[in-house]
């Protein structure tokens, strides 16, 4: 079965026909405002828990609950997405993330907050599948090559992104309010956003067949149940001093992965409609794509998160100015992103291990550079550019070569697993490498503390080679 009749005819000149852009800049533009809300608040983290006098424990919850709810809902909200049509839902998810942006600028108080976070991560993981299923099902050939390596530019540049838009933001202090313009510049953006899609996003003209495919609640409660387990100790683990429950957790949550990988199984043999379709799985590169994926966004988030922590919290540096210590990484990450294909043909199958590579050089260099306890001057900079070249290299061209042989049909499937993956792989590397870098804090001073990112940035760069050796063995295979 085909989805060819829902996908509107797109001119092969996409400067007589403006509809291709304007659906791809209103549903990328989402895309970066969601993906900002990842981050952003790591750089507002200081001045929230003074403001509003939160707990250790709290201001993380704050951090983390959008991104939990984001990470467990994600699945959901692909297959509503096909039994709902992939514009209602990404228009719903767009204006419950809008109105949960106001609910967490006006929060009184640490509870509200946590619990408009959450609201927020909610109306993310309804949003951002349909980002990938709407460009599979509106663009075809080079179209989607170049859209999906927008998208690929997109995703992990609103990682560093959000560290530059949040100390701007926050050092601003615009009227007096602090952390809150963080929150309350979604508002705008939000509301041109939805009356942009409302005109330019096609109508949904899914198949019967879509439409009548279940929800499969086990399924959906059995991997909510394991994502849950596996994310609230990855989040506060660290801050708990790993105590047994968070172990258990983890315990847990492989029992439960497993229980929901046989009923998959089964379901699929039954001839029902599982979470996600074996077929995705056995797509050309979606199961390499999976793995390159968590690795580069686990060194990519561990990297942002371990770095400023080392910024902030031992050199002193504000809000703005370790905010925008980022914008050369995020600016060649986009750059990079946006112009790989044009490389020479011969230098495409080796893109991702030597980004790989590169991403492992770059981690030891920026560690070197401020082993010594100081900012790292000029020379910080260029090290900053190489790591977003290297970061762009190793995930764009997995992720644009998986999804462009995806089918249309499997968009919904194939989108919310790749996204879950990206938010898995982001949550394992603040745990781990943060876990890292705070054990070896064995006391105050700029010295003890680039010590601790040295090594960091030592383990940074052995779990790139890693994603390098997987990417050239199964090549050599």
């Amino acid at each position: 079965m085909t989805t060819t009749t829902t996908r509107p005819v797109l001119s092969k000149d996409p400067g007589t026909d403006n509809r291709p852009r304007a659906l791809l800049g209103v549903v990328l533009a989402a895309q970066f405002m969601a993906l900002l809300d990842v981050f952003i608040v790591n750089v507002a983290a200081p001045t929230i828990r003074t403001e509003l006098a939160a707990s250790g424990a709290g201001i993380q919850l704050v951090v983390a609950g959008y991104t939990i709810a984001y990470a467990v809902l994600l699945i959901t909200g692909a297959r509503l997405g096909d039994r709902l049509g992939h514009r209602r839902v990404y228009l719903a998810g767009l204006m419950v993330f809008t109105v949960a942006s106001l609910a967490c600028g006006l929060a009184a108080g640490t509870g509200q907050l946590i619990a408009f976070r959450v609201v927020q991560g909610a109306g993310s993981a309804l949003m951002i599948p349909q980002v990938l299923s709407l460009i599979q099902r509106n663009f075809t050939g080079e179209g989607r090559v170049r859209a999906l390596s927008a998208y690929s530019a997109v995703l992990a540049t609103g990682a560093a992104a959000g560290q530059v838009v949040g100390g701007v933001l926050v050092s601003a202090d615009l009227f007096g309010t602090g952390w809150r313009p963080v929150f309350l510049v979604n508002v705008p953006i939000g509301l041109a956003l939805l009356a942009l899609g409302a005109k330019v996003l096609p109508r949904d003209a899914g198949t019967a067949a879509e439409r009548s495919r279940s929800l499969d609640l086990p399924g959906l409660l059995l991997l909510a149940g394991s994502v849950t387990l596996l994310t609230v100790p990855l989040v506060l683990g660290q801050e708990k001093d790993w105590p047994l429950w968070t172990w258990l957790s983890f315990a847990g949550a492989l029992l439960l992965f497993a229980a929901f990988g046989t009923y998959e199984a089964g379901l699929a043999r039954r001839g029902g409609a599982p979470i996600v379709a074996p077929r995705v799985l056995r797509s050309p590169g979606i199961g390499r794509a999976v793995v390159r994926i968590a690795a580069v966004m686990a060194v990519n988030a561990g990297f942002l998160f371990t770095l400023t922590l080392h910024l902030q919290g031992a050199l002193g540096h504000s809000a703005l100015r370790t905010g925008l210590t980022f914008a050369p990484t995020a600016a060649v990450f986009g750059l990079v992103g946006l112009t790989w294909r044009r490389w020479p043909a011969r230098l495409q199958p080796f893109l991702v291990p030597a980004g790989f590579l590169l991403t492992a050089a770059s981690s030891v260099g920026v560690g070197a550079v401020l082993r010594d306890g100081g900012a790292g001057g000029w020379v910080l900079y260029p090290v900053l550019c190489a790591m977003g070249a290297g970061l762009a290299l190793a995930f764009s061209p997995a992720l644009t070569g998986a999804l462009a042989t995806v089918r249309p049909e499997d968009a919904a499937d194939a989108s919310g697993l790749l996204a879950t993956v990206t938010q898995l792989g982001q949550l394992i590397g603040v745990a781990a490498f943060g876990a890292l870098f705070l054990g070896r804090i064995t006391g105050p001073g700029a010295h003890v503390s680039a010590h601790a990112l040295w090594v960091c940035t030592l383990a940074l760069a052995a779990a790139a080679v890693l994603g390098a050796s997987a990417s050239l063995l199964r090549r050599r295979r």
